[in-house]
């Protein structure tokens, strides 16, 4: 069924058709998109001038490593606010206001030149796209719910495809000896620009059952609850599997990210450009795979294609170790890449449509299970690399996976 105002169309056959969407739908797609947009594009630039700014900054490796751990502090506020917040501030406020922190934050990271100034730059980061996360998800399953389709999937692939893009004119950037600050700065405006046209087109939850609560009441009048109340009403089993699935995955997508060109570096013996591309395959296959993610969801439903996808991340990833040898490596990394880029924008949808929540809401539960795995996932392995060695230790990925796999089949649909 389309939105109010559109009129069905009839097929060839006979039938009807679903009518387009509404253009004030289409509106709050196109606004979604920018800010998932934003978030990658950030990380993405930041990512390809680390190495300039650890140098400006005059950092040691252990000092940086100490160093980036500050956001992990801005990531905790914010999931404490965010917590308390969701479900009772307007989604469209919390997600612009932690766009615009990320916007106005990002020339800062680029720019610092001190511990102090950095350390603030990245607390404040941490804090800005933990902000941003979890309204930007509810909003992308409120436009999902509007077209009546799936639609996780592409939202992801803006941000996938944002990281890409920022990080490859990072590059250019730095061949032609383009300041990081004023790198960053740049994209702030350009992004920044398109964000006061859009910002007022991001959606509301809005619509029949999810306006209620399990008692009938209207959801605007929860925000008179007691917190305890509000949080006790998310903690239900199948928000719990949710958010279990999402710290598996973050854990295995995360040791990944950060291990690949290390395991292929120093375990295989590849050059840096062989180590990249195994990193740079990983990354490009997850967002290639997104673009077809929402057709897969709607062929295969949500718990076939969250066990379809873990295994296949799971067959990658042990191929990648089981052979060690820098093409199966490439192969198997970039088969880990199609496995594991639909598993969080399904988690999520789901956890946008539970019953007797706002979308918000149980997004902010698989939100708080994503959030220790990423932060885990570099230490843990590194850990186990040095009780054993970074291959063996590369199998923690394959046993997440699997056990993801696992708990997906007791997903309701």
């Amino acid at each position: 069924m389309g939105e109010p105002g559109t009129e069905a169309a009839t097929g060839p056959d006979g039938g009807t058709l679903p009518a387009p969407p509404a253009r004030e739908t289409v509106r709050a797609r196109l606004s979604v998109c920018l800010v998932f947009l934003i978030m990658g594009a950030t990380m993405g630039g930041w990512s390809a001038r680390i190495p300039e700014v650890r140098r400006e900054v005059g950092l040691g490796e252990t000092a940086w490593g100490l160093a980036t751990t500050a956001s992990v502090a801005g990531d905790f506020v914010a999931l404490a606010v965010i917590t308390v917040l969701i479900g009772r501030v307007s989604l469209r406020r919390l997600s612009l206001a932690g766009a615009v922190l990320i916007l106005l934050n990002a020339p800062l990271m680029g720019s610092a030149s001190a511990t102090a100034v950095l350390l603030a730059a990245l607390a404040t980061w941490g804090f800005a796209a933990n902000l941003l996360s979890t309204p930007m998800n509810a909003q992308a399953a409120e436009v999902e719910r509007r077209y009546g389709r799936p639609l996780l999937s592409t939202f992801h692939a803006c941000f996938a495809f944002g990281m890409l893009g920022g990080g490859a004119l990072g590059t250019l950037a730095a061949a032609a000896g383009v300041p990081p600050g004023t790198q960053m700065a740049a994209v702030s405006l350009l992004l920044g620009s398109l964000l006061a046209v859009s910002g007022r087109w991001l959606p509301e939850e809005t619509g029949g059952e999810e306006d209620t609560d399990d008692t009938g009441r209207p959801r605007r009048e929860q925000g008179e609850e007691r917190l305890a109340a509000r949080l006790r009403r998310r903690l239900t089993p199948q928000l719990a599997l949710l958010a279990a699935i999402a710290f598996l995955d973050s854990f295995a997508e995360g040791a990944a990210g950060q291990w690949s060109a290390i395991y292929a570096a120093d375990f295989l013996g590849t050059g840096e450009a062989v180590a990249a591309a195994i990193y740079t395959g990983l990354t490009a296959t997850a967002a290639f795979t997104r673009l077809v993610g929402d057709r897969l969801t709607g062929r295969l439903g949500h718990r076939l294609l969250l066990r379809v996808s873990l295994l296949t991340a799971a067959a990658g990833m042990g191929a990648a170790l089981v052979w060690p040898h820098p093409a199966v490596a490439l192969a198997g990394f970039a088969v880990f890449g199609v496995g594991t880029a639909c598993v969080l924008p399904t988690v999520f949808a789901l956890a946008g449509r539970q019953p007797g929540l706002s979308a918000g809401e149980g997004v902010s539960v698989a939100v708080i299970g994503q959030w220790p795995g990423l932060l885990l996932a570099g230490p843990l392995v590194g850990l186990l690399a040095g009780v054993w060695d970074l291959r063996i230790a590369l199998l923690s990925l394959v046993a997440a996976a699997l056990a993801a796999a696992l708990l997906a089949g007791r997903v309701v649909e």
